[in-house]
């Protein structure tokens, strides 16, 4: 395990997606080579970013959207690793086999290999939500990947809602933990829930941060997708955290955006000195993780 000490800069690209699985590949291609332009060595896309949010509705269709590995996706990101040089991290809807799809993390080398492979492991059911319809849960469990640049993790989603899954990937020893997001609000609920919704959201990733001493980057989608009134409004504010949980860098609600941030492994090594979490957990106690609920 080679764990990087040098600086990095990490890339995330907010972007807004059409019906269209080329014109979103193609929309993506381009943000990432502009990302690197700007400096960015590590870059992400939103999940699920080949096409609009589909788990809005239950429909059999839409399983036509999905691809194996490797695929026109994956194949598509290894080209632009080695040809760019970066690292690069996408989002597949993954035909694993007839009946069994996952929603699918890839992580690519800067020489275009496949570093690692993450399936979302919390698939949530909520109204506009149904994810439970179309993906198989995870069975990789929660690693962490080497790359020219750094260690990085992935989680997706509804996963940045778990603290277990953070805790996990930082044991693993990840320097920088992506979660490739699609979140918003249902029209309905903005006015009065949208601002507590969203503050609770960034909330818990940054105490993630901190809890891990590690830097983390949630990458949204924007753009409102759906019928008026049965749809969803992807709120982006895509950030990255630092390891003491201050934002580093946040993007707007609802344009597409490039972030570029420089995170440091110094920064890492003086906070988790300071505040040594990890040193002072009491693994001898903690058995009842595994229960569902104790009774």
């Amino acid at each position: 395990m080679d764990v990087q000490r040098s600086k990095f800069r990490i890339g995330l690209i907010q972007m807004a997606c059409s019906l269209d699985p080329n014109e979103n590949l193609a929309k993506a291609e381009w943000r990432i080579r502009e990302a690197a332009a700007k400096g960015a060595q590590i870059v992400c896309v939103p999940e699920l970013f080949r096409s609009q949010y589909f788990c809005r509705e239950q429909n059999t269709a839409w399983f036509d959207l999905a691809e194996p590995i490797p695929g026109p996706t994956s194949e598509s990101f290894t080209r632009l690793a080695r040809e760019l040089r970066i690292a690069l991290i996408g989002s597949v809807f993954e035909r694993r086999a007839a009946g069994v799809y996952h929603n699918t993390a890839l992580v690519f080398d800067a020489d275009g290999s496949l570093a690692g492979t993450y399936r979302k492991m919390h698939i949530p059911e909520d109204p506009l939500y149904y994810e439970k319809y179309y993906f198989t849960p995870g069975d990789l469990g929660f690693g962490s990947f080497d790359t020219r640049y750094a260690r990085v993790a992935v989680l997706v989603c509804w996963d940045q809602w778990y603290p277990e899954a953070a805790r996990l990937a930082a044991l693993a020893q990840a320097q920088v933990l992506f979660y490739p997001t699609a979140i918003g609000w249902h029209p309905s609920e903005k006015a009065q829930l949208g601002a507590s919704q969203h503050d609770a959201w960034q909330t818990i990733q940054r105490g993630h941060a901190i809890a891990n001493g590690l830097y983390v980057a949630a990458v949204n989608r924007v753009g409102y997708e759906g019928p008026p009134e049965h749809g969803l409004e992807f709120w982006g504010q895509s950030f990255v955290a630092g390891p003491f949980g201050q934002v580093l860098a946040e993007a707007s609600p609802a344009g597409e955006e490039i972030l570029v941030v420089e995170c440091d492994p110094r920064l890492m090594e003086d906070v988790r000195r300071n505040w040594p979490f990890l040193r002072d957990r009491r693994i001898d106690a903690y058995s009842g993780l595994s229960s569902r609920v104790i009774d």
